[in-house]
């Protein structure tokens, strides 16, 4: 591979930019989003305390199809990763579901973030909700038309915004908890006493785990990212060992804070910053303009994540273009390197999906949204079998999985009872019904599609 390109090209090679931090802050920034700052709450509240034994789970499986997406990214990179895989274990149906699913997902999931974001934006400038969505996605359209490696620092000192953010909650939880700080006493574990650790039994820890289930998702872009990195297999093994360990201490970090320091009764799912558990617990050391501070963070949480998203959206677009499932155009890349006409297929249909959640047809986003909800859980179901499927074949991969005989049956099991959980939760229920029906179109569209030559 070279880094750059003179002249379009409809079979150029992608650039090789990343290196492992971009990749890692990639992941953190995908993950590590408003999810957090605004719908932890959520998982809270359905749970109580015990909401940590549900991210534990879901934290664990994530884990699992994480190492194992990682031990195939590593042996065999590829901008199209689980999708490439896919078709490697299971033919052409599997590639062409997988690849579309997730571009679908991430399309929706940033048209939703943007629109968010705006909408904040616009408060701050007085101007209508369209016009920063318009200047926003302009200006993501230019970051990811440029060389790759620009990309990259772009979205880690994003994401580093972020973590520095969290860390320096989690230093003024721990103040505000053993009441270091003037005006403050040591509060101990009064809070969790009055609720109790599981104060609605296990049904609320089924229910919590049910809202934080894809409070990870996101991060399978970095396996997406590995193929345009100078060495694939180092960059995976660092990015996955770190990312997990990382996430990990962010989200139960959080939650612990939050749980400590904040009754029970007073947590909620929040639709704005001045609602956020975050923004309560700030507001107890008494930090000015906590507010605005935390709708800043989250304005910068959903625009990184949304930039990441169109880098992912770019690149499937364009391996589906390489393996015949999409138009040969989307094969184009410019001087940098960059799949350009992918990045602004990418773009309009972001903006499109912006504009969708301004008309909302009855029942139509519902519908799209609920799919949403229900392509994470395809996506990691396929990622298990197929590492089912191909770890036979890989051999002497930088990502290893530890117990690689049990640990896909175990997880599989795991993802098989999620489902059955969504499948009983009048809540969850639709996204599993919504998912099988556009996994159903996209199965039967990939028979009406010949696949190029080169990937049979």
């Amino acid at each position: 591979m070279t880094t750059q390109r003179n002249t379009e090209s409809d079979d150029a090679t992608l650039g090789t930019g990343l290196k492992s931090r971009h990749l890692t802050l990639m992941g953190l920034g995908m993950a590590v989003g408003a999810g957090l700052f605004l719908g932890v709450g959520v998982g809270i509240r359905a749970a109580g305390p015990a909401i940590l034994v549900a991210y534990a789970i879901a934290g664990l499986i994530v884990i699992s199809v994480m190492r194992m997406l990682g031990e195939m990214a590593a042996a065999r990179p590829s901008s199209g990763s689980f999708a490439t895989y896919g078709r490697q274990a299971f033919g052409h149906w599997a590639g062409f579901l997988l690849g579309w699913l997730y571009w679908f997902l991430l399309i929706m999931v940033g048209g939703a973030e943007i629109t968010g974001a705006a909408a904040i934006m616009s408060g701050w400038f007085g101007v209508p909700q369209w016009v920063p969505a318009l200047v926003t996605v302009v200006f993501f359209a230019v970051i990811n038309l440029a060389q790759v490696k620009g990309f990259g620092e772009f979205e880690y000192w994003f994401a580093m915004i972020k973590v520095a953010v969290i860390i320096l909650f989690l230093a003024i939880g721990a103040a505000l908890f053993l009441g270091i700080l003037p005006g403050h006493d040591f509060v101990g574990l009064d809070n969790v006493r009055e609720s109790g650790f599981m104060p609605n039994g296990f049904a609320g820890v089924a229910a919590g785990l049910l809202a934080v289930a894809f409070a990870f998702g996101g991060i399978e872009v970095v396996t997406i990212a590995a193929a345009e990195s100078e060495n694939p297999a180092q960059a995976v093994k660092r990015a996955v060992n770190s990312i997990i360990w990382r996430i990990a201490l962010f989200y139960i970090g959080s939650i612990i804070v939050i749980i400590l320091l904040i009754p029970y009764a007073q947590i909620d799912g929040a639709d704005s910053a001045a609602d956020s558990p975050f923004t309560q617990v700030l507001s107890m050391a008494n930090i000015p303009g906590v507010v605005g501070f935390m709708e800043a963070v989250i304005v910068l949480a959903l625009l990184s994540a949304f930039n990441a998203q169109i880098y992912g959206t770019s690149r499937l677009a364009y391996q589906q273009a390489l393996e015949g499932d999409a138009p040969r155009w989307l094969r184009a890349t410019n001087k940098n390197a960059v799949p350009m006409n992918s990045v602004l297929v990418s773009m309009f249909f972001a903006f499109a999906a912006v504009g969708l959640q301004w008309w909302n047809p009855p029942g139509l986003l519902d519908f799209l949204m609920n799919a949403v909800g229900g392509c994470l859980m395809v996506t990691w179901v396929m990622i298990t079998l197929s590492y089912i499927r191909l770890h036979p074949q890989i051999k002497n991969s930088a990502v290893q999985v530890r117990g690689a005989t049990w640990v896909p049956w175990a997880t599989l099991i795991a993802l098989v009872g999620l489902t059955v959980l969504m499948l009983f939760d009048a809540s969850t229920r639709g996204q599993i019904i919504a998912v099988l029906i556009v996994s159903a179109v996209l199965i039967g569209a990939s028979f009406l599609v010949r696949p190029s030559k080169e990937s049979v």
